[in-house]
């Protein structure tokens, strides 16, 4: 492959899409890079749910797993590196597991899981310190809700997915971070960009939005959808 192109291939626009998408990725055409996109807002209440019920282990993408397993081999054979946000609230225990697996495969990969969303056990402080965390849209003061937040955590960008790689790690695990930092830690890695390169970053930004959308990037929201024969297998 072109040593200075990087090609991307991504096997979940949500939580709940596709699972053999993944292994279609890795099977289906020479990639680099593998990743996924699987948190909304939504989906991290939904992790929360989890982890109050499961344990404190819990609260990722336990359907990553699956695929991990499935293609974890190709990967290894064709250097292909994974970069997910499946870690939700725990990617720490989504990495330890992953290791625990990779071992049972007999598979030497490395794997490094990034943190620092989380913003709980700060609430207290930032509300001392005068921060009002106001809703953008309707400016209600968070602080003055009489509701228990289920979760807190603030938008990581792409630098911590990129240090990871520099480091070499193969299979990068994220909390949350922007849908499309999953795709700008890469590229930045492989072209060595820094933080001022703000015209390649934000070409990166706009093709990182599309690819992390999976199936949406292929014909999942095209406007002509009953001219389509089939949805089974969009683009």
């Amino acid at each position: 492959m072109d040593e200075n192109i990087i090609r991307i291939g991504n096997c979940s626009g949500f939580y709940g899409d596709k699972l053999s998408a993944a292994k279609e990725m890795v099977e289906g055409g020479p990639i680099d890079v593998l990743t996924g996109d699987y948190l909304a807002e939504l989906t991290m209440a939904i992790l929360f749910s989890q982890k109050m019920q499961r344990g404190e282990k819990a609260g990722y993408v336990g359907t990553f797993m699956k695929q991990l397993k499935e293609i974890a081999n190709t990967c290894a054979e064709k250097n292909i590196k994974i970069v997910s946000n499946a870690g939700g609230l725990n990617p720490k225990s989504m990495a330890e597991d992953i290791e625990e697996m990779l071992k049972a495969m007999n598979l030497d990969l490395k794997v490094a899981y990034i943190d620092g969303d989380d913003l709980m056990p700060r609430l207290d402080e930032l509300k001392s310190s005068g921060e009002k965390l106001n809703n953008i849209d309707t400016g209600e003061r968070f602080f003055e809700q009489n509701m228990p937040p289920l979760s807190a955590n603030a938008y990581l960008g792409c630098w911590a997915i990129k240090e990871a790689l520099d480091q070499g790690a193969d299979i990068v695990i994220c909390p949350r971070v922007t849908d499309a930092a999953v795709v700008m830690g890469p590229a930045a890695w492989k072209y060595d960009w820094n933080k001022n390169d703000f015209d390649k970053l934000a070409g990166a930004l706009a093709a990182g939005h599309i690819i992390e959308c999976g199936a949406q990037a292929t014909g999942g929201n095209y406007s002509f959808f009953h001219e389509v024969p089939s949805f089974e297998n969009i683009g």
